[in-house]
């Protein structure tokens, strides 16, 4: 690292986000299935929840983050964005350099059904640029991490991985992971390109954990991956991983990745991806249905 950048040391922040993304992955896999967890409330529709592990989760990752950094922000999915106190935690955290990026649970509706694509996701940002990450699937045994200009890996047990992204493969030849949205008329518009787009394909694979599907890319299980939707928390650690992979990351036609749009492939999968994508205009939303709306 550079500049500003230079003051943090990546791989210290990544041991703290690992050892609080493993500690929230084992308290959300002492859930066994053995009757859903409680909905405690649902936010952009009836079908987009959250359980009460949503947030005993983030409420862990938090407490140990600031436990050694409490003048860091942690931005997290239920509880947004919270300030720092004064420093001096254990390794003298800092205020205002570094943010945290927190999915205590991307996949809650896998995690509810009892499906095993799941995943606890930290980023830690250092002025505003993704520096480390890590995404651990505890009902896979895997835990992916990068540390931005030092690669990325897949951990399973004590084996420790190199990832890369496939190239070379062709837009007819690829495997495409997608994720649909919780508003009924932006599922019918995503219905309309995925109904587009699957006669030019391998298939489309819908996992349900964009965190996930982005470290599949990565590891070369999919060949790209894009969705319309998602939430900075949603990619900031697995973009990290998949770019460190040698994955191309962006939105459509030049755009950086954001709600509007995030794309990801090999590089050359990914300009044809994005070619194919920009004609289908896959950044609108049609009119909600009479149902959502009376």
């Amino acid at each position: 690292m550079t500049g500003t950048q230079a003051g943090e040391d990546a791989e210290a922040l990544l041991q703290i986000a690992v050892a609080a993304a493993g500690e929230a992955g084992r308290l959300l896999a002492s859930w066994r299935g053995d009757e859903r967890p409680e909905v405690v409330e649902t936010k952009s529709s009836p079908t987009d929840v959250v359980t009460e592990m949503d947030r005993r989760s983030e409420a862990l990752i938090t407490s140990r983050i600031r436990a050694y950094r409490p003048g860091d922000a942690v931005l997290g999915e239920e509880g947004g964005q919270t300030a720092g106190g004064p420093a001096g935690g254990r390794d003298g955290g800092r205020p205002g350099r570094v943010r945290w990026v927190v999915d205590p649970l991307d996949g809650t509706v896998n995690y509810l059904y009892g499906l095993f694509d799941w995943a606890v996701s930290i980023a830690a940002e250092v002025d505003g640029t993704v520096v480390a990450g890590v995404v651990e699937v505890p009902r896979h045994g895997e835990r992916f991490t990068a540390v931005a200009g030092q690669g990325a890996w897949l951990h399973r047990g004590e084996a420790r991985v190199a990832l890369h992204c496939t190239s070379g493969v062709p837009l007819g030849q690829a495997l495409v992971g997608t994720g649909f949205g919780y508003d009924s008329g932006r599922r019918r518009v995503q219905g309309e390109v995925i109904a587009a787009l699957l006669p030019y394909v391998r298939d489309i694979r819908r996992g349900g954990s964009a965190s996930v599907d982005l470290c599949s890319v990565a590891a070369g299980r999919l060949d790209a991956f894009f969705e319309r939707g998602l939430n900075y928390w949603d990619f900031a650690a697995g973009g990290l991983i998949a770019r460190e992979a040698g994955t191309a990351v962006g939105g459509l036609a030049g755009q950086m990745e954001s709600t509007s749009m995030a794309v990801a492939a090999g590089p050359g999968l990914y300009q044809q991806l994005d070619t194919f994508l920009t004609r289908l205009n896959p950044e609108r939303d049609a009119q909600r249905s009479q149902e959502r709306d009376g």
